[in-house]
């Protein structure tokens, strides 16, 4: 991927010292410029929700979601594991509050914990739900819009929620089916 990126930026900077040599160089400095301004933007966004994140863990807040999900994690993971019910609580909380990047580590340590059970089931299906990342609340989406101006950042709210619901919905349904298929 990173040839192909840097294939493409190269040809980019070529075609443009052709064809207007004037604006190459604040050009370039300008979408460095907004680079920075962009994953400065993220970096606090996710400082705060790791934050929060971490005191609902010491709190023992992220401990009484994850056995109000057990039910539903039980039986959609097919796990009894009160650390991986809590990890993949944490997950879903963070990818539904929609700060994905939050939602990694507690994915990376819900893997790390189905692979010790031996249950590549359930590492398959958190795979596809963190893939399709249903938001109830796109913090990102709106925060990165309001930081680059929008008048308007959170009307993404209710596109955004029928969107990431009915792709969640579809990938479930499909790879409980395709699972299905594939052991009979």
């Amino acid at each position: 991927m990173n040839v192909i990126f840097t294939v493409i930026f190269l040809a980019s900077v070529a075609v443009m010292a052709f064809t207007a040599p004037d604006k190459l160089l604040s050009t370039l400095l300008g979408g460095a410029e907004n680079s920075a301004k962009m994953a400065l933007t993220l970096f606090c966004i996710y400082a705060v929700w790791l934050g929060i994140s971490k005191l609902a863990e010491k709190s023992g807040l992220s401990a009484g979601i994850a056995k109000g999900l057990k039910p539903v994690t039980k039986r959609l993971f097919k796990t009894d594991s009160a650390l991986v019910s809590e990890n993949l609580a944490m997950n879903l909380s963070c990818n539904l509050l929609g700060i994905g990047g939050a939602a990694t580590p507690y994915a990376v340590k819900a893997i790390g914990e189905l692979e010790k059970e031996k249950n590549s089931y359930a590492q398959k299906l958190l795979f596809v739900i963190n893939a399709t990342s249903i938001q109830i609340l796109p913090t990102t989406v709106i925060a990165l819009r309001a930081g680059a101006g929008s008048l308007n950042s959170s009307d993404i709210f209710l596109p955004s929620l029928i969107c990431t619901a009915i792709s969640t919905v579809t990938a479930v349904i499909l790879f409980i089916a395709g699972n299905k298929i594939w052991r009979s």
